[in-house]
């Protein structure tokens, strides 16, 4: 199958551009734009090919659900991949009933997406081969192709839920924070805001700086992006 071209729909900038290079490092797909908003993205594609959208669900002209619904209006074959913090079970439901093949929740990390993107690979491959009229064993491979192989497993004693907590400070504090900062606003120890974050910066989502307040030793910031 040839390279698929991918038209990434984030309005988040630090995000958008995490999301353009994450593609990049899967083999077999390339972006062939990213925009921030629903009115860009349809009309890219409107005027060239795409087959996979990674889409935002909260834009701000318009909801990504409106996306979806004009895709299926137009009839255009390009499959989407939801990449959003939106967790509302309703959202999750129209994006199923409206043909979204995988939905990942933010944050996440390279390999969680590129999993993700694989396994639509697979899936791809496998609608795009054989006959016209599938048997029930072909159907089943090719729904068991979109579930990745492996969930990608935190370290031990971290958890999703806080994973998430620490994320959201992070990602909405506009400065960098220290893990001093960090136990305060959540509030867990600064022992544990220090390994979540320096998980984060493990995974490529924040990165490390050094504050100096004075004569002393620096202390490390963390920043989102």
């Amino acid at each position: 199958m040839s390279e698929m071209q991918v038209l990434v729909v984030e309005d988040e900038p630090i995000a958008a551009e995490a999301h353009t290079a994450y593609v990049g490092r899967v083999d077999g797909f390339r972006v062939v734009a990213t925009v921030g908003t629903c009115k860009e993205a349809i009309q890219v594609l409107q005027e060239r090919p795409v087959d996979v959208v990674l889409l935002d669900m909260n834009l701000p002209d318009r909801h990504g659900l409106e996306i979806l619904r004009a895709l299926r209006s137009a009839r255009h074959r390009a499959d989407v991949i939801a990449v959003t913090s939106a967790r509302e079970l309703d959202v999750v439901r129209s994006a199923v009933s409206l043909g979204v093949v995988q939905y990942v929740l933010k944050p996440f990390t390279f390999a969680t997406l590129r999993d993700r993107l694989e396994a639509y690979r697979a899936y791809a491959e496998h609608a795009s081969a054989g006959s016209a009229v599938a048997s029930q064993s072909e159907v089943d491979e090719m729904f068991g192709a979109l579930r990745p192989a492996k969930a990608v497993q935190l370290p031990k004693g971290l958890s999703e839920q806080l994973l998430d907590r620490v994320s959201a400070v992070l990602r909405d504090s506009g400065d960098g924070l220290s893990a001093r900062d960090l136990a305060g606003r959540l509030p867990v120890s600064r022992v544990t805001a220090r390994r979540y974050a320096e998980y984060l910066c493990e995974t490529g989502l924040a990165t490390r700086r050094s504050r100096y307040a004075g004569a002393g030793r620096p202390e490390v910031e963390y920043h989102w992006g």
